[in-house]
């Protein structure tokens, strides 16, 4: 199913069946099991009832990109809100880190050692352990947030990680360019699948088990090259709405 012909399609768990047989289709291609990928649905700009709907479908994991709207979103949801799994998948200012900690299962964009250190003070107030992804740059649009893959800072982090005993990495995520050619989005998800064994004989003692990458619009490649975890907002709940 297309994502311009969604809109015809008026319930949650409709849209839902197309993107699973295609999840499905694509792990078959590449060898995989189906339990080898989680879905996640993207939420962001989409109201606490969206969210409620996705979970009557069976849905449990859910990305989010901003602290303050999700904050909102999380008293409208009430109880619903301990049965699930939130992300933060947006850019994080290290000085929401606090806030975030205390709302979000995991943080899935850690892309700097200064974000990591306040993230585990912060969790460590909470007394909670915080699974996090670190968030690669591979594309040269300036709009893009992450560490480079070339660069010092990613070592500097990972050398530091294990004395941040309130965090835990779980692996990698990216976003590929946005030039619809789905050779750069294959290129973008096989170099991330190539950082992650390099970082992995490099630090062995790290948890490098989770790619997450591939949304609405390459996901099934992003499963052909390695991915576990595809990040789908657009073919699930159809356009957003503005901003808040």
């Amino acid at each position: 199913m297309q994502p311009d012909r969604i809109e015809s399609v008026t319930t949650f768990k409709e849209r839902l069946a197309p993107i699973e047989e295609r999840i499905c289709e694509a792990c078959g291609r590449a060898g995989r099991a189906r339990e080898e990928v989680r879905l996640m649905a993207v939420s962001k700009l989409h109201p606490a009832p969206a969210i409620a709907e996705a979970v009557e479908a069976g849905v449990t994991l859910f990305g989010e990109n901003r602290v303050q709207e999700f904050e909102c979103k999380r008293v409208d949801l009430g109880g619903l809100a301990a049965d699930i799994d939130v992300h933060l998948i947006g850019h994080l200012q290290s000085n929401k880190s606090a806030k975030a900690a205390e709302l979000f299962s995991a943080i899935d964009t850690l892309d700097s050692l200064r974000l990591a250190e306040r993230l585990n003070d912060a969790a460590g107030k909470l007394g909670r352990g915080l699974p996090v992804l670190i968030e690669i740059k591979l594309s040269d649009e300036a709009a893009k947030t992450g560490l480079d893959p070339t660069g010092r800072e990613i070592e500097d982090l990972l050398a530091r990680m294990p004395s941040l005993t309130n965090l835990s990495v779980r692996g990698l995520m990216t976003v590929p360019p946005f030039d619809g050619n789905p050779d750069t989005a294959r290129h973008c998800f096989r170099e991330l699948r190539k950082l992650r064994d390099e970082l992995f004989a490099r630090h062995p003692g790290l948890d490098f088990g989770e790619l997450s990458m591939g949304m609405s619009g390459d996901f099934e490649i992003a499963i052909e090259e390695g991915s576990t975890v595809v990040r789908i907002g657009t073919a699930l709940f159809g356009g957003r709405g503005a901003k808040a």
